[in-house]
Parts: C-alpha cells; structure tokens; sequence
C-alpha cells in the first residue's frame, strides 16, 4: 500500500510563504507517471476542502481560494509532491493533508472520496 509522509507546515504571519511536502513510497510497479495526487486542508468544524490537484500528465485543478496564490508541483524522480503557499491568509489555516491515487486521472480532483491514500496532514497556522 503507498505510504503518503507529510512535512513543511508551521506558523506564520498573513502574507507569508511556505512549502509543504508529500513524500510518496510506492510500489515498484506502479508508475510516477501514472497517478494522480492532491492536496486538502480541513480545520476543525469545517468539510474537507480541496486545495490543489495534480494529475499523471501534469494538468493542475485549484479550488477557487487559493487560485493564484498556490502551486502544486510533482517531482517524479524523487516521488514528492509540494504546494507551494504565497500570501498566506488567516482563511487558509487548517491540516494540509496529501491524498494519492493509482488512477491517472480522476473525474472530480477534489472528490475526497475518489482517492484511495491518505497521509495524515501537517498543520498550516496563519495568524497575527
């Protein structure tokens, strides 16, 4: 079963930046080439909500709060997953959580029910 890790969540002011990451193991037969890979956020008392997705050929789905503030990237060689986070608001604290799923590309990106793996989140805390 892949193995989704989580890092690069911390607490800043409004305005800033950080990158979090999702390290991803796999089995030997399953392709980098050939998944898809999303990022949600949820905070207490609120629905699971899709940040950014990725798929197998590189086609990039953002929900419409973070559009031009975030970036979601893939580096296959090393079977990472980033988000890179800009202007960060109170708004965006929650668990950023990586979800991945063998199919390449899914109907519905932020359908959370559509991805099998789940890593457990790194908390994004944005505050003044």
């Amino acid at each position: 079963q892949p193995q989704l890790a989580e890092s690069g969540g911390g607490s800043v002011q409004p305005g800033g930046s950080l990158t979090l990451s999702c390290e991803l193991s796999i089995f030997k037969y399953t392709s980098d080439e050939t998944y898809s890979m999303a990022w949600f956020r949820q905070s207490p008392g609120k629905e699971r909500e899709g940040v950014a997705s990725i798929d197998s050929f590189g086609s990039t789905t953002y929900g419409a709060s973070v559009q031009g503030r975030f970036t979601i990237s893939r580096d296959n060689t090393k079977n990472t997953l980033y988000l890179q986070i800009n202007s960060l608001q109170t708004e965006d604290t929650a668990r950023y959580i990586c979800a991945m799923d063998l199919f390449p590309r899914l109907p519905d990106p932020f359908d959370s029910q559509a991805y099998a793996y789940w890593g457990q989140g790194t908390q994004v805390t944005v505050s003044s």
